[in-house]
């Protein structure tokens, strides 16, 4: 299962050698609760990834600092530098073609 940084600042949390995945959300959000069970799966799929997810409500600053417009929010970094950010999770298969894009580099 997805750990959650919801008390931990994000930056410390980061992959510095690899990639991170941040799933944000809201707790009363019920999208958010079906885009995380979809991120959920995802993670067991890229082994090699760290996937994370955060209440957006403790992390305003970062929420801010990388423009994020809505939740779900699924948040793809390479070595902390931000690759893509998805608001519209479709289906697994459309989040695991997504995440393959930023696995072969």
């Amino acid at each position: 299962m997805v750990s959650d940084w919801t008390q931990q600042p994000l930056h410390e949390q980061m992959s510095e050698t690899g990639k991170t995945v941040l799933y944000f959300y809201t707790p009363l959000c019920g999208t958010c609760a079906v885009a995380g069970k979809m991120v959920d799966v995802i993670e067991k799929l890229f082994p090699d990834c760290t996937f994370a997810k955060a209440d957006i409500n403790y992390h305003e600053d970062f929420a801010y600092q990388y423009e994020i417009e809505s939740v779900p929010c699924l948040m793809i970094f390479d070595k902390k530098e931000l690759k893509d950010k998805i608001y519209a999770f479709h289906s697994v298969p459309f989040l695991y073609e997504k995440l393959s894009q930023y696995q072969a580099g």
